[in-house]
């Protein structure tokens, strides 16, 4: 009987993360069945999708209205483990989602692999004892997080981060000419999700303004995902009437040797200064051509970070709700994921010291955009401190940057899957 796997996501990001894991699966048992909630990524990589829970994934309030739409999603869950069971369930990242469907499995003897820990240990510790009930095995990208979880009894297994199984093994900048020899190059990284770009991307927009005042051959690029394109390409039309530029949008990569024989890269280095670039899918064609980023607090400082891109960090905020609820429930006042990564670093500076902060967080952000666009134009004016960012960027990167985690995970999986298929033998034919 061939091995069935239900996978479950809720996000872009982790949409991409199971889609590798499923090529991995499907690599070491060719003929397992894998099917869950997602997205067209795991569509892709062979997965049959009952439901689409990618296209509207968002956080706050929006993902609390969510909640509704996942309460009829899982009793749907529960009817169709009764009909076609599972050898395993996944969840990929999402805890706020996938720890319902680990106690729905849970629940009906499932096997449950959770990928991507809860970040407890930065806030909501308290979901601890979840975790430990309904998660059989809890996969960790985070180097740090193996010790922690298992610290708090949870069997976990540090498997490495899925970001570089998905990223060029080569990643360069592009050559020719660096700032300050030339205008500068500035990006804008609106997130993954609808909600994210909504709330940040007007910001970073007001920002961007302030800092073409002060650099005014300065380009801008926003690669933006399926679902902030519509946001983005909303909201850069009318701020451009404003600032009398035009925008360019960049249309899907065409082959090499084409278009009077420039390929994609060639274009996006002859973009006018001044621009706005808008291009879907577009991250690493655009983020190595940058000489500083806004973007968004999340995986994308890590991705930025991978190739030694300077950054600010930046999470719109409702201030009425982090005073009276976030300030409490989120105890951690570090929340970019370099961040993190360097502050919890073992070894010590050579003054004994530990490593803090690389990048600066405007982190929850409630004001106007000047104190951003302030720190962007003192780092256009000192590329010297740009480049020391980067470097210690790199540095950082480099116990992270190798490939892994996907097959990592698959090998779980299948160990899970024949741990429990042998249990049930034994219990049908005792010695």
């Amino acid at each position: 009987m061939p091995w069935r796997i239900f996978i479950t996501v809720a996000e872009v990001s982790g949409d991409k993360h199971a889609a590798q894991l499923i090529r991995s699966l499907k690599q070491l048992e060719p003929d397992a069945i894998i099917e869950g909630l997602g997205g067209p990524e795991m569509a892709a990589a062979g997965a049959t999708i009952h439901r689409d829970t990618v296209a509207r994934a968002a956080m706050g309030w929006r993902g609390a209205l969510r909640a509704v739409e996942i309460h009829g999603v899982l009793r749907w869950t529960r009817r169709h483990f009764d009909q076609s069971r599972p050898d395993l369930w996944i969840g990929v990242d999402s805890p706020s989602m996938n720890f319902h469907f680990a106690r729905t499995a849970k629940e009906m003897g499932i096997p449950t692999l959770q990928y991507v820990a809860p970040q407890l240990w930065a806030w909501a510790p308290r979901r601890m004892k979840k975790l430990r009930k309904w998660v059989d095995h809890l996969a960790c990208i985070l180097p740090f997080e193996e010790d922690y979880f298992r610290g708090h009894g949870v069997n976990a297994t540090f498997v490495g981060h899925p970001l570089y199984d998905e990223l060029p093994a080569e990643r360069y900048r592009p050559a020719g000419e660096k700032y300050p020899s030339r205008p500068p190059v500035v990006g804008l990284l609106p997130g993954s999700r609808r909600s994210e770009a909504e709330a940040n991307f007007p910001g970073l927009l007001a920002a961007a303004a302030t800092i073409r005042k002060a650099f005014p051959e300065v380009t801008f690029l926003v690669p933006t995902t399926q679902n902030t394109h519509p946001v983005v390409e909303r909201l850069v039309a009318g701020w451009d009437v404003h600032l009398d530029r035009p925008c360019e949008q960049i249309a899907p990569a065409p082959p090499e040797n084409v278009l009077a024989g420039q390929s994609m890269k060639q274009g996006l280095q002859t973009v006018p200064p001044g621009a706005v670039t808008v291009g879907k899918g577009r991250f690493d064609e655009m983020v190595p051509r940058c000489d500083l980023c806004l973007t968004v607090s999340g995986t994308a400082t890590l991705h930025v970070a991978s190739y030694g891109v300077p950054m600010i960090v930046v999470y719109r905020a409702n201030r009425a709700v982090w005073e009276l609820a976030g300030r409490w429930l989120v105890p951690t006042r570090t929340f970019a994921l370099v961040n993190v990564l360097a502050t919890r670093r073992k070894e010590l500076l050579v003054d004994g010291s530990s490593r803090g902060h690389i990048v600066r967080e405007f982190v929850p952000w409630f004001g106007d955009s000047n104190p951003i666009a302030e720190l962007a134009i003192n780092y256009l004016r000192h590329p010297e401190e740009l480049a020391a960012q980067a470097g210690q960027l790199r540095e950082l990167v480099g116990e992270l940057d190798r490939p892994g985690a996907s097959i990592a995970v698959a090998h779980l999986a299948m160990d899970m899957i024949r741990t429990s298929r042998d249990a049930k033998l034994e219990i049908r034919n005792p010695k």
